[in-house]
């Protein structure tokens, strides 16, 4: 194609439809004086009026930008002390959970060597022939009834 020219091709119906490629170095040159010319849209007065009011701030708008900005700032330093607050307290709570875990199977292992190191066979021998005690007779067993407190009184001797 020679230079300057643009391409097209036809529709269906046949007609010439030209693309909007240039091939070569010409360039359309545009009138930059017509765009300039061109009258600007005229704004109405109320779109004047608030368009000159937005270019300027007065005392009141910048304290209220002032005002809102040292509350936004205030709150948002409250929110991330709470957050360290609560992640400080999640570990606070993990190694407390730990350590009582370490103090329960520490209590285990000492309470199963008191129970294999106990010989209760010895101790019934021992009560029966050095300390005098008996198996309790049939009608020495006094029951008293639960009343699902944790604890019992006795406010008076237990007759025999």
């Amino acid at each position: 194609m020679a230079a300057g020219r643009t391409t097209g091709r036809t529709n269906r119906r046949g007609e010439y439809r030209a693309s909007g490629y240039v091939h070569g170095t010409a360039a359309r040159q545009y009138d930059v004086k017509k765009q300039l010319a061109q009258p600007k849209k005229q704004l109405s007065r109320a779109a004047r009026k608030n368009r000159q009011r937005a270019k300027y701030m007065n005392l009141a708008y910048v304290l209220f930008l002032s005002v809102a900005l040292i509350v936004t700032g205030t709150v948002l330093i409250g929110y991330i002390r709470l957050e360290s607050g609560i992640t400080n307290s999640v570990k606070e709570i993990s190694r407390l959970e730990s350590q009582l875990n370490n103090l329960k199977l520490e209590n285990d292992e000492a309470l199963g060597r008191i129970e294999s190191s106990v010989d209760l066979e010895q101790v019934r021998r021992i009560a029966i022939t050095q300390l005098g005690m008996v198996y309790a007779q049939e009608g020495q067993i006094v029951e008293i009834p639960n009343d699902g407190s944790d604890y019992v009184r006795q406010y008076a001797e237990i007759q025999k």
